[in-house]
């Protein structure tokens, strides 16, 4: 297949994209050298800007070369119903009832593990938070994860190399954790249906295998680290920030609500606004709302599914061309540079694939889900809301990248080999 001018723009673009994130802290750094322009470089620096920046610009080429008829049909058929939902979901999840309640729990879990103190909580939190994400979708759950990292472990002043380690098995553990049900993982999402995939499938064939790496990866991090966890403060239930349990139970209604309707934009968008309301009708029990971090993951959500649009031309005969074993490293490789729903839904479109492939193509896709913040649609939320924690506020790719190899290695031998 012959691509046209714009998909061949629509791919250098994306490979722009791709390189930008590589270059936030570049951007950053402009900013302190030429403050007369400050404000242009840290918006080219923020992670969450870059996908929707050259999305934009593919837009303009789209108007100047084919016409504003075409441009505009582009961007209308265009399915922007993933950032949306990221983005309620996000700010719902975020919310002081919400995050006391899973804090909480947490909390008590922790306890009753044979690890004391900070060391039982940072495992707890990275083995229990992801595996509730096949429960209450992955955003929710990467949102809560890392909104209780951020507060109980990144911000006591622990070492750099155990905010990347920690993040990279947080990616890669909200990734596959989400493989319980059939509707919580994005990759799963794309193909559950047409394969006849339900949740009694999944945890047959991925969760258990799932829940066990994830477990081992947060165990690895936890003994890597205990040393410093030690020597953190004992984590503390956040009781003093009273909220009456009535208020407890509807936000926990509006949460599971938004996550029933996530497929319907109209109505979970509906139903967001209204919780909007409530929120704003009972604000001496809210903290701040994390409007501006959901809206700019939905920003870089939705650049994504604009450039993506334009990738299927290779993306697709690269996928199609290898037999299932190739396939399951294939795709995993591949969703470090794309997002893994992308690739699951172009396996989704071939009719007459093997059992085997269809099992190697989702396996790939979300053990590659923690490599880089482009992976699996959550990432951008956990970096929204713990790249202030990490010098100069920025997450650097590469040192991610590293970071998250091992534990996407652990997943891996769990889908080849349990």
């Amino acid at each position: 297949m012959t691509p046209t001018l714009i998909e061949l723009i629509g791919a250098g673009l994306f490979t722009l994209a791709i390189l930008h994130t590589f270059c936030t802290g570049f951007f950053k750094r402009l900013a302190h050298i030429q403050p007369a322009h400050a404000g242009l470089w840290h918006l080219l620096g923020e992670v969450e800007v870059v996908f929707g920046f050259w999305a934009l610009v593919l837009v303009v080429i789209l108007f100047v070369a084919e016409g504003e008829t075409v441009a505009i049909d582009y961007v209308d058929t265009r399915n922007f119903t993933e950032p949306m939902f990221v983005f309620a979901i996000m700010v719902i999840a975020g919310t002081r009832p919400i995050l006391q309640t899973v804090t909480a729990t947490v909390y008590l879990i922790s306890r009753i593990t044979p690890l004391p103190g900070s060391v039982g909580f940072y495992f707890t939190v990275l083995s229990l938070v992801p595996l509730l994400g096949s429960f209450i979708t992955e955003p929710a759950a990467m949102t809560l994860a890392a909104l209780i990292l951020a507060d109980s472990i990144f911000g006591k002043g622990i070492s750099r190399q155990m905010k990347y380690v920690t993040l990279a098995v947080l990616f890669v553990n909200i990734s596959i954790g989400g493989t319980l049900t059939h509707f919580a993982a994005p990759p799963v999402l794309m193909v559950a249906g047409k394969w006849n995939w339900d949740t009694s499938f999944m945890l047959s064939t991925f969760g258990w295998k799932a829940a066990i790496a994830v477990a081992i990866n947060a165990l690895c991090a936890t003994l890597l680290f205990r040393e410093e966890l030690r020597l953190l403060p004992p984590p503390q239930s956040n009781g003093n920030d009273y909220v009456p349990l009535p208020l407890i139970g509807m936000h926990w209604v509006f949460l599971a609500a938004v996550v029933f309707f996530s497929h319907h934009p109209a109505i979970f968008m509906g139903i967001f606004l209204f919780f909007l309301g409530v929120a704003h009708a009972y604000h001496r029990y809210q903290d701040r709302l994390i409007l501006r971090e959901g809206l700019l993951v939905a920003f870089f959500l939705a650049g994504l599914v604009v450039l993506g649009g334009q990738q299927q031309w290779w993306l697709q005969p690269v996928l199609m061309n290898m037999n299932s074993d190739q396939v399951f490293f294939g795709a995993a490789a591949l969703t470090a540079f794309t997002d893994n729903a992308a690739l699951t839904y172009l396996g989704s479109l071939v009719e007459g694939l093997s059992d085997e492939f269809k099992y190697a193509l989702v396996a790939g896709a979300v053990t590659g889900g923690g490599l880089t913040v482009i992976a699996n649609a959550p990432n951008p939320a956990g970096i929204a809301i713990l790249r202030p924690r990490f010098d100069n506020e920025a997450v650097h790719p590469l040192r991610l990248l590293l970071a998250a190899l091992p534990p996407t290695l652990i997943a891996m031998l769990a889908f080849r080999f349990l």
